[in-house]
């Protein structure tokens, strides 16, 4: 029976690794869309070798442990073939170092079965065990490297091939303990006699450890330490003493040690320097994020983001591409592995086995938790690696011998298990690590789901602008048709490219460095093919892809003719032109000045972040430039009041009416003036200006303004985007505002105007140009505003009347 569930196991583990390895295959295809694409095969090395030493494995505990836990194998075999696949992924040097060192553990893992299996010389030789791994941890203090040539010096080694002592010492570690506590069958909390050897060899090892600043092996000792005690002894309180020294080391190396108070800070608040000291812990969390709820799929996400992907933060790797589906299953197999050992620790045939059982199931759990609690921010990062999983020959060959002890203590064959007076403390133990796992899981779900949307929009996420590369984006284009922002290239190389620079403050842009901005981040759902698209289609390029289908076009209100007119009679001056259509609120040209050139965002990006607030290119003057509002407003004003002047309070209680204490309602970056002052003191946009002036070509009535008319959608073509609230509203009677609008009328022009000024900060001048068709007008009625940042009164006038003269005469 243990020889069929342990073949049927390692058969399904295998088709998952074959399937797996087959996907990883055909993963440049699928990114592509391409069958003509290099496709991946060097993998399959791995795999082949995984098979053999795994069916060679089989074989030896079939006949050397007959009696085994048929879970363990399997599980075990599982993990290290899904980090193998993966570290393949990631870097194929790595991946054949990992398949060497699979090699060396497996063959070390077999040859350890076929000797006697009686574990009574870890007993005998404590000692030696321990003071031998001691003394080689020692060693790195002298001859100690790092392979990457930065950081803690924790390996032996040279020529390509390293050694990390503190792996197996853990591992030491427990199998002294067990052995000493084993030997004192009376043993309490209390008696120090008996505690202190134990303290002590626990101390020196921790103070090598510290000396070397290996954390994170300095944390695992010292919850292995506690927890084999309390095992012996069932006095809950150490556990809470542990807990409380951890967390006071913690608080006194913030203050004394480097590492831990930037590790600490990055855990704190990780998005205080996101790019900084705070990247590795950011960038997992995105990865966690934009696997998802079924990952993007094998060979299709940007795992390589997370620095150290391939060790440290490889449970962020594989979350990304097999989303929080393929997490959950891991963290299963991994409490399959400690619930079997903690079995095989309750039935073992003496306390020192049921005392080694335990400790591996602890050394596997909380290391495992420490590494996949710092990927998920649950716990401050410590450096240590996933039993099985993470690239390492020394944690991986660690972990093979684990698993050989816990094999040989469920070998039970004939002999009863020991006596048991108080199974408590390991049902405690086993339901804290089975908590910890259950955290795990709900935790990547927090990431994976709830908070991944906003974590994948952030500006500091590179996984968008990957995927740009990859889908084409849709189209801007004005109400004709003619393009203004569009994607050229092919799979893998597409890029934006901006047509017309001039709109760019308005527009915006997109790009892997600088975010977004503009209609290209309002509008980015529809351009990235994630709204408009039918919710099957969306589903299955997520599914296959891992990305969203190609983005849509959207068809802007603007009018390349007018706007080019607009650009041009603003030319070098700093200001705002917004035409617009009175009823409709359709926006038929915006410009804004200066503007620069998005198709230079690489050499200029820097430069223009930093430009000062009297150039600021980036900012749409229109939309989010706040001005004085001055005598500008006095065609409304005597549309509303007559010749009658008003009252501070009547007038901000009309300006409200207006819609100038409030941010209009339109998809793309607006500015209000939120200090809320008195309607003298009233800072508004051109836009704010060009609603209320609308009232007077429109008859008193006021629309909401938009600039997104229409999407092209795969199944309908052509969408009109409206909204419920676009109906406009009356402001004031029809009979007032034509009245008013007469009384400026530009003698032979079908239009009416005005020209007012407002001083600003530092004792600038704003001039503004307000006019509009008048109320006789047989066409679409249109309403203008110019804001000039200079005492130019001509010049608003000029550029009024002439882009007026422009759209009357279309």
């Amino acid at each position: 029976m243990h020889d069929q569930i342990q073949t049927r196991l390692l058969r399904w583990a295998g088709i998952f690794l074959l399937i797996q390895s087959t996907i990883l295959t055909l993963a440049p295809a699928v990114r592509e869309r391409s069958w003509d694409v290099d496709y991946r095969f060097s993998h399959w090395i791995g795999f082949i070798a995984w098979a053999v030493f795994m069916t060679a494995a089989h074989r030896a505990s079939i006949k050397h442990l007959p009696e085994r836990d048929p879970y363990l194998l399997p599980a075990a075999a599982l993990l290290s073939g899904w980090g193998l696949l993966t570290i393949w992924r990631l870097d194929e040097v790595f991946g054949l170092r990992q398949t060497i060192w699979l090699g060396i553990s497996v063959t070390v893992f077999i040859l350890a079965m076929v000797l006697p299996q009686n574990l009574f010389f870890l007993r005998r030789y404590k000692y030696v065990l321990l003071g031998g791994g001691l003394l080689i941890t020692a060693l790195t203090l002298l001859l100690g490297t790092n392979p990457l040539g930065v950081g803690p010096r924790l390996w032996l080694g040279c020529c390509g091939v390293y050694f990390q002592p503190s792996e197996p010492l853990k591992l030491l570690l427990v199998i002294y303990l067990s052995a000493y506590l084993a030997d004192r069958i009376n043993i309490r909390s209390s008696s120090l006699s008996l505690l202190i050897p134990t303290l002590v060899v626990t101390g020196v090892a921790l103070l090598l450890l510290l000396v070397q600043r290996d954390l994170g092996t300095a944390s695992i000792f010292i919850c292995i330490f506690t927890v084999i005690i309390f095992l012996s002894t069932g006095r809950r309180r150490l556990l809470f003493g542990a807990v409380f020294f951890l967390a006071l080391a913690l608080f006194v190396g913030y203050f004394f040690i480097d590492i831990i108070r930037i590790r600490v800070m990055g855990w704190l608040d990780p998005w205080a320097d996101p790019s900084g000291q705070s990247y590795q812990i950011v960038q997992s969390l995105l990865a966690v994020a934009n696997g998802g709820t079924i990952g993007r799929g094998l060979g299709l996400g940007s795992p390589l983001l997370v620095p150290v992907a391939i060790s440290d933060f490889i449970y962020a790797a594989i979350a990304e591409e097999t989303g929080l589906a393929g997490t959950i299953g891991l963290l299963a197999t991994i409490w399959l592995i400690l619930a079997r050992g903690m079995i095989s620790s309750l039935r073992a045939a003496d306390r020192f086995r049921r005392y080694l059982a335990a400790g591996v199931v602890t050394y596997l759990g909380i290391q495992s938790l420490l590494i996949i609690g710092g990927n998920l921010r649950l716990v401050p990062l410590t450096g240590v690696t996933l039993p099985f999983v993470s690239y390492g020959g020394s944690s991986l060959l660690t972990s093979f011998i684990a698993l050989f002890i816990l094999l040989v203590i469920s070998n039970l064959e004939d002999s009863e298990p020991a006596q048991l007076q108080d199974p408590k403390p390991y049902t405690f133990l086993a339901g804290l690590l089975a908590l910890g796992l259950a955290t795990c899981a709900l935790t990547t779900a927090w990431w994976a789901v709830i908070r991944a949307p906003d974590l994948l929009n952030r500006t500091d996420n590179p996984r968008r602008a990957i995927a740009d590369r990859y889908v084409p984006r849709g189209e801007l284009v004005d109400r004709d048709n003619q393009p203004i922002n569009i994607t050229e290239g092919e799979s893998g190389t597409y890029q934006r490219v901006y047509l017309y620079t001039e709109l760019a403050p308005i527009t915006g842009y997109t790009h892997p460095i600088y975010g977004q901005a503009g209609l290209e981040a309002t509008l980015d759902d529809y351009l990235r093919g994630l709204q408009g698209n039918p919710a099957s289609l969306l589903w299955w390029d997520r599914l296959v892809y891992g990305t969203p289908p190609p983005g849509l076009d959207v068809r802007l209100s603007l009018s390349l003719a007018l706007q080019s007119k607009a650009d041009q009679l603003l030319g070098g001056h700093n200001g705002a032109v917004i035409l617009m259509n009175a009823e409709t609120g359709e926006i038929l040209a915006m410009a804004s000045h200066p503007s620069y050139d998005p198709n230079k965002l690489d050499e200029e990006g820097e430069s223009l972040s930093q430009a000062t607030n009297s150039s600021a290119p980036l900012v749409n003057r229109v939309t989010q430039g706040l001005y004085p509002i001055g005598t500008s407003m006095l065609p409304l004003i005597r549309a509303n009041f007559g010749e009658t002047q008003p009252t501070d309070s009547d007038l901000k209680t009309y300006y409200q009416k207006l819609g100038l204490y409030q941010a209009p309602q339109i998809n793309m970056p607006v500015a209000y003036d939120t200090e809320n002052p008195s309607a003298y003191e009233l800072r508004v946009s051109p836009l704010q200006v060009s609603l209320a002036a609308s009232i007077l070509s429109n008859h008193g009535m006021m629309s909401v303004p938009s600039i997104a008319t229409a999407v092209n959608t795969p199944e309908q073509g052509w969408v009109v985007l409206s909204t419920a609230e676009s109906r406009p509203v009356e402001v004031i009677q029809a009979e007032a505002a034509n009245e008013a609008a007469l009384s400026f009328i530009l003698e032979g022009k079908p239009f009416w105007s005005h020209v007012g000024q407002a001083s600003g900060s530092n004792d600038t001048v704003v001039t503004w140009f307000l006019g509009g068709t008048l109320p006789s007008w047989s066409g679409a009625p249109l309403t203008m505003v110019v804001t000039l940042e200079e005492n130019n009164t001509f010049l608003a006038k000029y550029i009024g009347e002439n882009l007026l003269d422009a759209a009357t005469s279309r």
